[in-house]
């Protein structure tokens, strides 16, 4: 079995803290309604990601990244492993984006990074306090959506209660008529 992956990208916000070169891996069976990279879910889409292929694109950036970020691929374990495994050779952070709840242990074990939870649009991304999703620090096991939501007006980064900001807009147009 293969491992096919489009063009890698570098990416800045899906790792805070983290400069991340991205492989979308092809083949998702999840299949998220509104998914925004649909092209991945055709597993014959992309290019084949060999452990040499892989590596070159480390040595590529290597000294410019500080992770490494799948977007899918838990659907193959064995070569997802082999690619985390030759990550954390170079030094470099892992993470996994998943649509589903739970990833095996086995992959997890290689993880320092990991979102699970499908797309729900009524629930919203990390960035939404009400989201279904978690990112989650493998090392602490610490949940990490708060570095995703911005920062509210007071200069906090707690998510904002909109039902609160809807009351306090009230309030504001009844003072000025």
């Amino acid at each position: 079995m293969y491992f096919n992956c489009l063009a890698p990208s570098i990416v800045f916000q899906e790792v805070p803290g983290e400069i991340a070169l991205c492989f979308s891996i092809t083949g998702c069976k999840v299949g998220c309604k509104g998914c925004h990279s649909t092209e991945i879910w055709n597993e014959k889409s992309g290019t084949p990601l060999t452990n040499t292929s892989f590596t070159s694109w480390i040595d590529k950036y290597q000294g410019l990244i500080s992770c490494v970020l799948f977007f899918g691929g838990e659907w193959q374990t064995v070569q997802l492993i082999e690619k985390l495994k030759i990550a954390k050779h170079y030094g470099l952070k892992t993470c996994l984006y998943s649509g589903e709840k739970y990833v095996d242990m086995a992959i997890s074990d290689h993880l320092d990074f990991l979102k699970t939870g499908r797309w729900v649009a009524e629930l919203g991304g990390l960035d939404s306090p009400y989201t279904n999703q978690v990112f989650r620090d493998m090392n602490s096991s610490q949940k990490l959506n708060h570095l995703f939501v911005p920062s509210s007006p007071n200069g906090s980064n707690a998510p904002t209660n909109l039902f609160s900001l809807t009351q306090q807009r009230q309030g504001a147009d009844n003072v000025a008529a």
